[in-house]
C-alpha cells in the first residue's frame, strides 16, 4: 500500500487514532488528525504536531473529508456520521485503523488469530496469548485488549502469531483484513445505541470472517444461536465449542472433562478443576482458547498447564479485598446486560450488586430473575440508574449511590459476613469515568481505601 505523500486524515484521537497517524507520518504520508473534542481535552496534540501532524478539533470540517486521499476512522467514531457520508460520494476511501495494520502485517496478515463477541473477548484473548507463548510459539497480543494492532506491525514477523481483540466498530471498515483462525465467542445485545437492530451489529461482528478461506479455521459457540448463524458466512473449517451438549465434532463439556473429538477420536483435554476462574462462562472461555491453541499446533499438556496458571485479567471477576467478612469483586468489564449476568452466575447468593453507567440501548429486565434469586440488594449508579431501577422493581431494594466510593461505602455498609459486593454494571463507563478501566481503579481505591479504615 503507497501512503507517501498522500494526504490521510485520521478520525478520532484515541488510543488507535494516535497510533495509527504517528504510523502513516513516520512512512512519509501527509497526515491530519480530527476529532470532535476541542484541542484543549486532546492531550496528544502537542506531540503529534511535534512529528509534523496537522490536528483540527472541535468540529468535522466537510473540506477535511472531501479532500483527503484516504480516511483512517478511529473504532469509537459512528461511520453514520454525514461527514464520512459526503466522502465516500466524493470518492474517498474510508478504512479502519485494523484494516491499516492489516495492509502492512507480513504476509498480509501471516498468522493472524482474531477474537471477537460480545462477552469474553478479553480472557480469551489474553489467554489464547498466553497458550501459544508458553508453548514457545513467537507471539504478540493487541487490539481492543489494549495495543492498537498498527503498533504490532514493526514486531511481527511471517513465523510469528499476532492474537488479536476485535470489536465490532473495529471490524466495521475492514476490506482486506484476513484473520487465519478467527473466534466468534458470542452475540448478545449490546451497543444498540449505535446499531439500529441486532441483525446490524451481528453483521458487524461476522466481518471477522469476510476473507477466510478453506485454509483457514473459524471458532464458534455452538449454544450461541447467533454466533452460529453469522458462521454460515465463512469459507473456513468450522470448529465448534459446547458447554451444553455434546458435539459430533468438535470441543465439549461432559461431566467435569472438556473434551475434543474429532474424526480421529476423543481425547481430555483438562478438566473443570484445571480451571481456576470462576463461572460457567469462563469454561466457555477457556473451551474457545483450546480450540483455537489446537487450530495454531499448540499441545493439550502444554495448554493444561498454562490454563492452571492462568489468573485472568483485571476487571474481569476480579477479587480486590475482604472486608469484614465480606468479599469486593470488580468486573468492570460487564458494560452489557449478558456480561452482568455472567457475572451473577459466578456467585450462589448473597450478592449486593452494583449497577449502572451510560445506557447502551439495552433491555434491563433479564437481570430480574437473577436479582430475585441471587442478590440482597442493588446499588444503582449513573446516567442509566432510572432505567435500571424500573426495570429491576419489585426484585429486591434498591438503593442510589452519588459516586463510585459512595457505592462501594453503601455496599460495605448493607453487607453482613458472607456477602459479596459485586460491580457489574451492565452499562458503558462514559457517563462518569473515562472507559471501564478507570471505572475498575475507582472501584478498587474505593475498596482499598475503606479495607485500610476497617
Amino acid at each position: 500500500m503507497q501512503i507517501a505523500g498522500k494526504n490521510i486524515l485520521v478520525v478520532g484521537l484515541a488510543r488507535s487514532g494516535v497510533a495509527a497517524a504517528e504510523f502513516l507520518a513516520a512512512r512519509g504520508a501527509r497526515v491530519t488528525v480530527n476529532d470532535a473534542k476541542p484541542e484543549s481535552e486532546l492531550k496528544d496534540a502537542a506531540s503529534l504536531r511535534a512529528k509534523g501532524i496537522e490536528v483540527v478539533g472541535g468540529a468535522h470540517p466537510r473540506e477535511l473529508f472531501e479532500h483527503s486521499d484516504l480516511i483512517v476512522v478511529s473504532p469509537g467514531v459512528p461511520l453514520a456520521l454525514e461527514p464520512f457520508q459526503l466522502a465516500k460520494a466524493a470518492g474517498v476511501s474510508i478504512i479502519g485503523e485494523v484494516e491499516l495494520a492489516a495492509r502492512f502485517l507480513p504476509g498480509r496478515c501471516g498468522r493472524l488469530v482474531g477474537i471477537t463477541g460480545s462477552n469474553g473477548k478479553t480472557t480469551v484473548t489474553t489467554l489464547i496469548g498466553e497458550l501459544l507463548k508458553d508453548a514457545g510459539l513467537p507471539t504478540q497480543v493487541g487490539g481492543n485488549i489494549g495495543t492498537a494492532l498498527i503498533s504490532l506491525v514493526e514486531t511481527s514477523r511471517d513465523d510469528s502469531f499476532t492474537v488479536v481483540e476485535l470489536s465490532s466498530f473495529q471490524l466495521e471498515a475492514v476490506e482486506q483484513l484476513h484473520v487465519n483462525v478467527a473466534l466468534m465467542l458470542n452475540i448478545t445485545p449490546d451497543h444498540l445505541d449505535r446499531y439500529d437492530s441486532m441483525a446490524s451489529y451481528a453483521a458487524a461482528k461476522a466481518n471477522i470472517f469476510c476473507n477466510q478461506t478453506p485454509d483457514d479455521v473459524a471458532v464458534l459457540n455452538a449454544d450461541n444461536e447467533w454466533a452460529m448463524r453469522e458462521g454460515e458466512k465463512t469459507a473456513a473449517r468450522r470448529v465448534c465449542f459446547s458447554r451444553l451438549k455434546e458435539l459430533s465434532e468438535g470441543v465439549f463439556l461432559r461431566g467435569e472433562q472438556i473434551i475434543e473429538r474429532s474424526a480421529t477420536g476423543e481425547r481430555v483435554l483438562l478438566t473443570r478443576a484445571d480451571i481456576p476462574l470462576p463461572g460457567d462462562h469462563n469454561v466457555e472461555n477457556v473451551m474457545a482458547a483450546l480450540a483455537a491453541g489446537l487450530a495454531c499446533g499448540v499441545l493439550p499438556d502444554s495448554m493444561r498447564q498454562t490454563v492452571r496458571n492462568f489468573k485472568g485479567v483485571e476487571h474481569r471477576l476480579e477479587f480486590v479485598a475482604e472486608i469484614n467478612g465480606i468479599k469486593f469483586y470488580n468486573d468492570s468489564k460487564a458494560t452489557n446486560v449478558d456480561a452482568a449476568i455472567k457475572c451473577l452466575e459466578a456467585f450462589a447468593g448473597g450478592v449486593i450488586v452494583i449497577l449502572g453507567g451510560k445506557d447502551k440501548g439495552g433491555d434491563y429486565s433479564p437481570l430480574a430473575p437473577l436479582v430475585r434469586e441471587r442478590c440482597e440488594h442493588v446499588v444503582l449508579i449513573g446516567a442509566a440508574a432510572d432505567k435500571i431501577g424500573a426495570a429491576l422493581a419489585g426484585t429486591k431494594p434498591l438503593h442510589r449511590a452519588a459516586t463510585m466510593p459512595d457505592a462501594v461505602k453503601l455496599g460495605l455498609e448493607l453487607g453482613r459476613p458472607g456477602n459479596v459486593v459485586l460491580l457489574a454494571p451492565a452499562c458503558a463507563s462514559f457517563d462518569m469515568f473515562d472507559n471501564y478501566e478507570h471505572r475498575g481503579r475507582v472501584f478498587k481505591e474505593a475498596v482499598r481505601s475503606l479495607e485500610s479504615c476497617s
